[in-house]
């Protein structure tokens, strides 16, 4: 699907805020409603647009502990990755991981309450794979996130 200049605004007024309603983003891009809404429809059947969800503040919520993990492993059989990927599906401490190129093979983002939540997500994962060394880095503060796009 081809992207113009309209849609590119719709995307970027969903990537501000998703909720507000679609009267405010016809008036945001200068357009009426119909077209918008016809034009969101064929974003989302294109699979542009995604899954919506709400972003939650982890640190009012209890979770101040954000560690990066890096990982690497001298395991590459397609059976150790299945069970390496299931145990990282299967943790919601786990907010990305990344397989990369490079001396380390994975990173991850885990969000816990504290250390003590980092050691026990740490204890259950090397108990389910094996992994050769792992790293943990404790952001001591987050300085920009986003999950926009530069569109």
């Amino acid at each position: 699907m081809k992207i113009d200049a309209t849609d590119r605004k719709i995307l970027m007024e969903l990537q501000r805020d998703a909720s507000q309603s679609l009267d405010e983003i016809a008036k945001a891009v200068g357009s009426s409603k119909t077209p918008v809404w016809n034009r969101i429809r064929k974003l989302r059947e294109a699979g542009i647009i995604g899954q919506q969800t709400v972003l939650l503040d982890a640190e009012a919520l209890g979770f101040e502990a954000c560690f990066f993990v890096l990982i690497r492993t001298s395991e590459h059989e397609a059976d150790w990755q299945a069970k390496f990927l299931k145990a990282l599906r299967d943790r919601p401490e786990v907010q990305e991981a990344h397989r990369l190129a490079g001396d380390i093979d994975y990173i991850l983002k885990v969000r816990v309450k504290n250390a003590r939540a980092y050691d026990e997500f740490y204890q259950a994962l090397i108990s389910e794979v094996k992994v050769h060394n792992v790293t943990a880095l404790l952001s001591m503060e987050e300085i920009k996130t986003t999950v926009a796009l530069p569109l």
